[in-house]
């Protein structure tokens, strides 16, 4: 998505060979995390982190709308609209040098897909998952729910390529199908890991409506396990340096929870449920640009952090 339309009709056209090619299972690496995770997070130096501006978010939602435009008005789980989400975001990381893949699932007699993407280099035994849900429902275009999410955690990825980033852990990203229809793509890749793949993952990172108007705080998940709280802290610091209200929210209602279940601790944020919510007006009009690009520079910022290190010990 950090290209505009020019990138649509070459993302559509492979769509259709990355859908058959690109469903083999990847190994599940990991971000783990303990109380020594926590002290190593605060202790590290990382690289300064990039700032991004509205010009490198807005395009992708802008762009998403044009695919909800011409595909019924919506990009839910199932659809044309969905297919042509998902070809933009590969195509935009391909292009950055990321190895992608989409995993297939079936839910409701449609076929849905995850994608997945890793950042080459990092410990493949220490893997930060960063993640959002790239569905609508099909009421609506879904732009801040959860195209601004999607368009953030893509906007981090393609900083992480522009900076060449080195990460001492290895950073993957992935974007999940037919979370409005109860979680469904989250939950079949991780009941799809095997054992040693989930203890591999100390910690993932969800972000689902980054982008909401009148935001008065940002909802911060904590689940209560140590790699989660080091790393909500670090996102509660981010707001607190630029005197931006925050609160704390427990795993549930989105991704997270497909995680949760299995015991992988996770965080992120989301800027609270917006006034048009799974209907036709949540459009570019209701994303407020300005939170958006707060949430994005957030995200990149703890992802930055959280990336120069490896916890001393993995999650039993």
């Amino acid at each position: 998505m950090k290209s505009s339309s020019r990138l649509l009709p070459l993302a559509a056209r492979a769509l259709g060979a990355a859908l058959v090619l690109s469903t083999v299972p990847v190994a599940a690496t990991t971000v783990a995390a303990t109380t020594a995770a926590a002290a190593s997070v605060e202790g590290m130096r990382a690289p300064a982190a990039p700032t991004v501006s509205e010009q490198d978010v807005m395009p992708h939602l802008r762009a998403l709308q044009r695919i909800a435009d011409r595909n019924g008005g919506n990009r839910a789980h199932g659809t044309r609209g969905y297919a042509e989400s998902v070809a933009y975001l590969r195509h935009a990381l391909d292009r950055a040098g990321f190895h992608t893949e989409l995993r297939r699932f079936d839910h409701g007699g449609e076929a849905g897909y995850n994608l997945i993407a890793d950042w080459p280099g990092g410990d493949p035994n220490h893997v930060l998952l960063t993640g959002a849900h790239l569905d609508s429902v099909k009421q609506g275009p879904g732009i801040n729910d959860n195209g601004s999410g999607s368009a953030a955690v893509l906007t981090t990825a393609l900083q992480v390529a522009e900076a060449r980033l080195k990460p001492a852990r290895h950073l993957r990203f992935a974007w999940w199908g037919a979370e409005e229809v109860g979680l469904v793509g989250s939950a079949d890749y991780v009941k799809g890991l095997s054992p040693d793949d989930r203890k591999a993952i100390d910690l993932y990172l969800n972000f689902d409506q980054t982008g909401s108007k009148n935001t008065k705080q940002w909802l911060v998940v904590k689940d209560g396990q140590q790699a989660d709280s080091a790393a909500g802290q670090a996102f509660e610091s981010w707001f607190a340096a630029r005197g931006l209200a925050t609160f704390d929210v427990g795993v549930g209602g989105s991704d997270n929870e497909s995680f949760g279940k299995a015991g992988i601790p996770s965080s992120g944020f989301s800027t609270g449920i917006s006034d048009c919510i799974h209907d036709a007006c949540d459009n570019l009009a209701n994303v407020d640009p300005a939170t958006e690009t707060t949430s994005t520079n957030a995200l990149v910022g703890v992802v930055w952090q959280l990336a120069a290190t490896t916890p001393a010990t993995s999650r039993p």
